[in-house]
């Protein structure tokens, strides 16, 4: 349960809710375990097999798992409980952990066989990532999940500073297989706090579960049909592809462009921690003043003069400063991005929604991760830098008419439609029509068709199909809107899931009608 936030509350806020702040926490120390994993695996993979393509793959096989389940997890997270889930695919990574710990110490360890337990260990945080975030707005009040998300995306850049730091000296003093051993021991430390949270019981649902592969179905048309998410996707792929370059080239270019060890590499990384910890300090004021537009094309020539910098001055002190560069611009973007589309999604589909996000972000830096790497194989590192800094920049106009800011309204439940008396069928039943006549004055003619094309949108993202609008021959003024649903089941569902905004925009075209709208429902009937 949360706790009201007084007014004028800081960027700190989210911290006055106890289960907000031991989550929080347990997760930077596992997420600090995580980064140790990805530095050791790195620099393992620049042992095993120091080409370019094969240490970039290390990066792609952290993420292509999030691009391959993130939107199966988000089902399964908006169906299941999401506090068990978490619980039991964390038991399953600290597991993974252990054995890959094993094999390392047993200097067991292949190519492949590196990049299959990173497969696994990304698997692991696919199925996370959305029910973690979608947790989020249930532990802070509402005014507080913008500071929420931005102090998520700050833990993870403190574990980015401290993880590869440590991970580095670790390697240098006492071998490669510390980094995996206590990435095993972070994980238990998140099971600890999910046992110890107990959330609010939810309300009973009122309708039966929706089955997984239906539940996809609904999030990835939630998706086509809501402009605001496709906007956020849109710029994430935009950025992601090509800031992909500095990641993926990173432990090359400390080992081959700078000269330097394991300890080399975790400083670099710990710069970027160390610029998105200071970014985040700075970013709500940025924001306010800039707006979340200006925020993320001033991101994204950081990020860009950050690669440029590697790129044409390959020396240690441009090294760190591109590490702060980067940081600073990634959380500047990764946390605008996040906010946005946490903006426009309703609580039923917004692990599946946020797991679309992760799904255009994971796959940006998957396919960018290895077109860098064959990039600097054929040409250089500098040049796959140089060459994804030049994409950044040209990204900037690109994709600014995909505005972020007005990407606003209440999205929780309106329940402001009538009940309509109508049992669910006992067997499976066929699809059900909606049919709606509305009474138009001609002076309120053209506003009512200008709202319609925003009605058509909203009936087909909660499943419609077949909708058409017509004009009653027999009584002009009079339009009629019906449209077609899977199922009184999920015509059922699309009552229960109306939002407040959607609510707000339907007020609209009933104040513009001379008497309430006629509604028919017409069902398939059922065999007994």
């Amino acid at each position: 349960m949360t706790t009201p936030t007084p007014q004028g509350a800081s960027a700190w806020s989210p911290f006055r809710q106890k289960a907000y702040l031991v989550l929080w926490g347990a997760t930077v120390v596992s997420n600090i375990g995580t980064w140790m994993n990805d530095v050791g695996a790195g620099w393992l993979m620049t042992d095993l097999a120091p080409s370019p393509q094969i240490v970039a793959a290390v990066q792609a096989a952290t993420t292509l798992p999030v691009f391959l389940f993130a939107v199966l997890a988000g089902a399964v997270a908006d169906i299941v409980d999401r506090r068990r889930l978490l619980l039991v695919v964390n038991l399953m990574l600290s597991a993974v952990a252990m054995v890959l710990a094993l094999v390392v110490q047993a200097q067991a360890m292949t190519p492949v066989l590196l990049l299959i337990f990173t497969f696994l260990l990304g698997s692991g945080a696919a199925f996370i990532a959305p029910a973690w975030q979608a947790i989020v707005p249930k532990l802070v009040p509402r005014e507080d999940l913008t500071a929420a998300v931005a102090l998520n995306s700050m833990g993870i850049n403190i574990s980015r500073a401290i993880g590869p730091a440590v991970a580095g000296m670790l390697i240098a003093a006492f071998g490669l297989v510390w980094p995996f051993a206590l990435n095993a021991v972070s994980t238990l430390v998140v099971i600890a706090a999910l046992i110890w949270w107990k959330p609010a019981k939810e309300p009973a649902r009122s309708l039966p579960p929706e089955h997984v592969f239906g539940a996809m179905v609904a999030g990835l048309r939630f998706a086509i049909f809501t402009g605001g998410l496709r906007l956020v996707l849109l710029r994430a792929a935009g950025f992601f592809l090509f800031a992909s370059a500095f990641w993926s080239m990173l432990p090359l270019f400390a080992r081959e462009s700078l000269g330097g060890g394991a300890g080399l590499y975790g400083a670099l990384l710990a710069s970027v921690g160390v610029g998105a910890v200071g970014g985040a300090l700075v970013l709500p004021r940025v924001r306010g003043q800039l707006g979340p537009d200006r925020t993320v094309q001033l991101g994204t020539a950081g990020m860009a003069l950050s690669l440029g910098l590697a790129a044409l001055v390959p020396a240690v002190p441009s090294g760190l400063l591109a590490g702060l560069l980067t940081g600073a611009a990634w959380i500047a973007v990764l946390s605008s991005l996040n906010v946005a589309a946490q903006a426009v999604l309703p609580d039923w589909v917004r692990a599946r929604g946020l797991a679309l996000f992760l799904t255009v972000f994971s796959g940006a830096m998957a396919l960018g991760s290895l077109g860098w790497g064959t990039v600097a194989a054929q040409a250089s590192i500098g040049t796959a830098q140089l060459a994804a800094a030049i994409g950044l920049l040209l990204a900037i106009p690109l994709t600014a008419w995909a505005r972020l800011s007005g990407l606003t309204g209440d999205q929780s439940p309106a329940n402001h439609w009538p009940e309509t008396g109508i049992a669910l069928p006992e067997h499976e039943d066929g699809p059900a029509t909606i049919w709606i006549a509305y009474d138009v004055p001609p002076a309120n003619r053209d506003a009512f068709l200008t709202l319609m094309p925003q009605q058509r949108r909203s009936r087909r993202a909660h499943g419609g199909y077949g909708w058409v609008l017509r004009e009653d021959a027999s009584a002009p003024g009079r339009l009629v809107e019906s449209w077609h649903e899977a199922s009184w089941l999920s015509h059922m569902r699309h009552h229960a899931h109306v939002t407040q905004a959607e609510a707000a925009m339907q007020a609209q075209i009933r104040a513009l009608l001379t008497t309430p709208p006629e509604i028919h429902h017409l069902i398939t009937p059922t065999k007994g």
